[in-house]
């Protein structure tokens, strides 16, 4: 059982952040939010698959001013993504966002960065202090180089000034395409505040490198007990990161879901272990299970009947035909043909 780093909740919309509440899975939209019909679409497909929360870039006034037309026409929580001008910050509080993403850093002045946290404070949303070890202050860097003092130095910067705001509605993150220094960073930023943390590896890569390193430092960190909510970064479709997210979070029993076991077949599997397991999968991600569930989908007699009798259900693979386990039990022999469909009117039973 994983003990959990006590922090502060706060609330980004119908989503709490913290505190005892659930970790939440977050993606950011790769769409032109000029483009409100495509945006939104996208939102309601990341919802589909499980995001809890979403991002939204605002790079001018037009995207801004686009935010109660999406947020109309979908229902999780939104946060912008601010860079450089403040005033897209203020325009999209004024336009009713629920949550602020900010790099002080690269905001402007401390009297700009104050206009933007007085705006969150008087609409009661939280604001994110995202510090990336590509946009450090020179005198940091100049002082630690980029390491992970300088990233924690960066961020208490920020959170004491607005402190000094009274405004403590704040979730951290400190992050770095290193997949070491993000672990070293948000490890020592522990250390010095309560406030929750979001955890991500920032530009981590495509599907394939970009999945590894996350799962390792996001995995890393969740397994010690820090971090509340989390963003997989892909080049790639949004909907993957959700889904890769979901499984470093079901990996370490920090969310609800099925578990497919599989095995990764020899010459010894007389059955298309391969085939059974993605169709298996695809499957249940469409019926949209979210009970714990172990599936096991074994190839041969040498794993398949110990990992199978120990799963709630699964199969073992013989020659043509499979045997059916559940909750320890042969149930039925199979013909391969059918295995997939008898396996999910099975599991649809049990939920």
């Amino acid at each position: 059982m994983i003990k959990r780093r006590k922090t502060r909740e706060i609330s980004i919309g119908i989503v709490k952040i913290g505190g005892n509440s659930p970790i939440s899975i977050q993606s950011m939209t790769n769409t032109d939010t000029k483009n409100a019909k495509e945006t939104i679409k996208q939102i309601n497909q990341l919802e589909n698959v499980g995001c809890d929360i979403v991002r939204i870039a605002i790079p001018d006034m037009k995207s801004a001013n686009n935010i109660p037309i999406i947020q109309k026409s979908t229902n999780i929580p939104i946060i912008a993504d601010i860079h450089f001008d403040y005033r897209l910050a203020l325009q999209s509080v004024k336009n009713g966002i629920d949550a602020l993403r900010i790099n002080p850093g690269n905001i402007g002045s401390y009297d700009r960065i104050r206009k933007v946290v007085f705006a969150a404070k008087e609409a009661k949303i939280p604001i994110r202090i995202g510090v990336n070890s590509g946009s450090l202050e020179k005198d940091l860097k100049e002082k630690y180089g980029i390491s992970a003092r300088a990233l924690t130095e960066s961020a208490l910067r920020h959170i004491r000034y607005f402190e000094k705001l009274k405004f403590y509605d704040i979730k951290i993150s400190l992050k770095s395409s290193s997949v070491p220094l993000t672990i070293e960073s948000y490890k020592e930023m522990a250390k010095h505040v309560d406030y929750p943390f979001h955890l991500g590896i920032t530009e981590a890569g495509t599907s394939f490198a970009g999945t590894i390193k996350s799962a390792i430092g996001i995995g890393t960190l969740l397994s010690e007990g820090i971090g509340d909510t989390i963003r997989v970064s892909l080049t790639d479709n949004p909907i993957e990161e959700v889904k890769v997210g979901i499984e470093i979070l079901k990996s370490l029993n920090l969310r609800a879901g099925p578990n497919i076991i599989s095995c990764p077949t020899c010459a010894r599997a007389e059955i298309d272990v391969i085939g059974i397991a993605k169709r298996v999968e695809s499957e249940i991600n469409k019926a949209k299970i979210t009970q714990n569930l172990n599936v096991a989908i074994m190839g041969c007699i040498v794993n398949g009947p110990g990992e199978a009798k120990e799963a709630d259900i699964g199969i073992a693979g013989g020659k043509n035909r499979t045997v059916l386990f559940k909750n320890g039990k042969k149930i039925k022999t199979i013909y391969e043909k059918d295995v997939v469909d008898i396996l999910m009117n099975e599991i649809k039973k049990m939920v």
